[in-house]
Order: structure tokens, then sequence, then C-alpha cells
């Protein structure tokens, strides 16, 4: 999909897309059309959504719908005043296994969860930290998940911060972290700890030496300021 979703927002494709729905729609009313088409032009279907519902809201409003508006009807498709599109939406939606809200309220979920793990594993070794939500009560707008109050080392390596990620660390999605969040946290904290919780590219963990350590799960040996080598 990220390879190929530029060709899919291309104005002719998008125009193409919305003109053949709003046709079949009239004389195949019943049918699951978007799932159909999204299946037949390789798209995902919630992504295929998306796209047919900034049209149509376009073409009503004659304007372009904020990104606020497109999310809430696709999380709640009753909101859309056409209720043949809200069903064929809905259809969408709940049928794709990678992208829309319902995936992103499990996506979310598993997220919050293993954040828990995370500071389970700290506290069973009597580490002290404040997570994200004690941080941004202190005036913190951007954090990471956890800030150790005494500093470890693993691998040799200091670590003044955790993040967790319930995902795996593909190439293009931790380009983007490094460039949104994790050179961030160095900056202000110093070197830290990133955890994929699913595995990684094993050539990314390339940035110890600049203060970003990678694991898949949290460190078995780890050194702590005052105990000495700590063994899960």
């Amino acid at each position: 999909m990220k390879r190929s979703i530029v060709r899919h927002h291309a104005p002719d494709v998008v125009k193409g897309y919305y003109q053949r729905y709003r046709s079949e729609a009239k004389t195949h009313p019943t049918a699951p059309l978007l799932l159909e088409l999204a299946n037949e032009v390789d798209l995902s279907p919630a992504l295929l959504a998306r796209v047919i519902l900034e049209c149509f809201l376009q073409e009503r409003e004659a304007s372009v719908p904020t990104k606020q508006v497109l999310n809430n009807m696709l999380r709640e498709p009753y909101l859309i005043p056409d209720l043949l599109l809200a069903k064929h939406i809905e259809q969408c939606t709940v049928n794709d296994c990678c992208y829309g809200p319902l995936v992103d309220c499990i996506k979310h979920a598993i997220g919050l969860e293993h954040e828990d793990i995370l500071r389970d594993e700290l506290r069973e070794r009597s580490l002290s930290f404040l997570d994200e939500n004690q941080l941004r009560a202190k005036g913190y707008d951007k954090t990471p998940d956890i800030i150790l109050e005494v500093p470890i080392a693993v691998d040799g390596h200091i670590v003044h911060w955790i993040e967790s990620k319930a995902s795996f660390g593909d190439d293009h999605s931790h380009h983007a972290y490094l460039n949104e969040q994790f050179w961030s946290y160095c900056n202000r904290f110093g070197p830290g700890l990133v955890i994929y919780w699913y595995g990684f590219i094993v050539e990314l963990d390339c940035q110890r030496e600049r203060g970003i350590l990678l694991k898949d799960g949290f460190p078995s040996d780890i050194v702590t300021l005052c105990q000495g080598p700590a063994r899960s």
C-alpha cells in the first residue's frame, strides 16, 4: 500500500473511482460496490472509502472537508448524509484488516497493553520512572513513554528514556519515528532505548553511538547505578 498509494490519489484516478461508484450505486445499490472496487484496483477498502467519502463531501459542500470531519464520519458512518454511501463506507471499514478506524482501535489497545508490560518490567526490577501521563502533568508536551529517574546501562550504552512500539520496526516507519520522535527525545533527555515488541530490521540498529538503542523486548541484562548488573 505504501508503495502504490500515490497512484491511487492521482486526481484523474480519484475522479474515475468516484464516478464509477456513483454510476454503479444507482443500478446495483445492494451490491458491495466499494469492496469489489477496492479488490479490483488492489487498494485497501478503508483507504478507498476515505477517497470516495472525500469526493462526496467536496461535491456536496463545494469545499475540501477537514481531516477531523473525514475521521469522524469513517468512525461513525451514520453521520454521512447519504445512507447508501454510509452503508458502503461501513462495509469497507469493518472488512479491512490493515487500515481504518477499527484497526486503529485495535492497534491503540495493543499499544496500551505493551506499555503496561513495560511498566511491570520496570517495577519488577525496582527501577524508578515517570510515565507519559506523569510527564504531561509536569508540563512536558512531547515525551517518550518512560523517563528513568535514575539511568541504566544496556549493552554498555546509557539509557535515560524508553519508548514502547507494539509493532514491527520497518525502514519506513522507523525513519519516520526518528524524525518525529526519537531525535527530539535524545535532544531533550539524552540517549534512550526503543523497544519494538514485534521485532525490527536488524540494520536499523545503527544509531547506538548517537543515542538510540533498539531491542525487541525488555533487556535481560541491565546495569543500574546502585545495584550493578541486574538479570531477569
